[in-house]
């Protein structure tokens, strides 16, 4: 009978441990989720940042979007200095600030939706998120307004961002290398496996024999 006393605390001691360890697991796994989206939503100064340069071809205008200062357009043409993007990438998520490498500002977005050049890209009106398309194009929508996409009329011109939706082919770009200029990381593609491979595969230790 004097055992029965004991055992019944031991387990009520034991629920009570895993009960405690439980609730922290669950606080830390929250904590960690917090701290992503802050982070995703709110790109601070020290997240590790990587720096590209390349042009963003236009496929309305047929032509790439080149940053004069304040005005922004889609009728730059391939390897214009003033097409050239400094696109830099934060790490958490496809967040990304375009800042033109001529003109040293960068593609913001107002709260009217027009697209306007700034000098300091800090802001959230300057932070746009890549969205990787099926049709091999990238659109391009606000971090803070919801939806609304960068674009360009047939004339080249920026649309506003309330106007503007994902399948419209105003907001579709696609990355270009500059004019004469290769992407160091082409050199390491994979070569597409056909039948014309396959082939001198099975050549090849044939020819050693001989």
């Amino acid at each position: 009978m004097s055992l029965l006393p004991s055992r019944f605390l031991y387990l009520c001691l034991h629920f009570l441990v895993l009960y405690f360890q439980l609730q922290e697991s669950q606080q830390s796994s929250a904590d960690f989720r917090f701290y992503i989206e802050n982070h995703t939503r709110n790109p601070d100064d020290l997240s590790r940042k990587q720096v590209r340069i390349y042009q963003l071809y236009s496929r309305t205008t047929g032509k790439h979007v080149q940053i004069l200062g304040k005005k922004i357009n889609a009728n730059g043409d391939d390897g214009g200095k003033y097409a050239l993007l400094v696109v830099e990438t934060e790490t958490f998520g496809s967040h990304i600030r375009i800042k033109g490498k001529e003109s040293e500002h960068y593609i913001c977005m107002n709260e009217k939706g027009k697209i306007v050049g700034r000098p300091d890209g800090r802001k959230q009106e300057c932070v746009f998120v890549e969205e990787f398309l099926e049709n091999n194009y990238t659109a391009l929508v606000s971090a803070k307004y919801k939806g609304w996409y960068l674009g360009f009329n047939r004339k080249g011109r920026p649309k506003k961002g309330s106007r503007t939706t994902q399948r419209q082919q105003e907001v579709h770009f696609m990355k270009r290398h500059p004019k004469g200029r290769a992407d160091p990381l082409e050199e390491f593609r994979f070569t597409p496996v056909t039948k014309r491979t396959r082939r001198a595969r099975r050549l090849k230790p044939n020819a050693k024999r001989n």
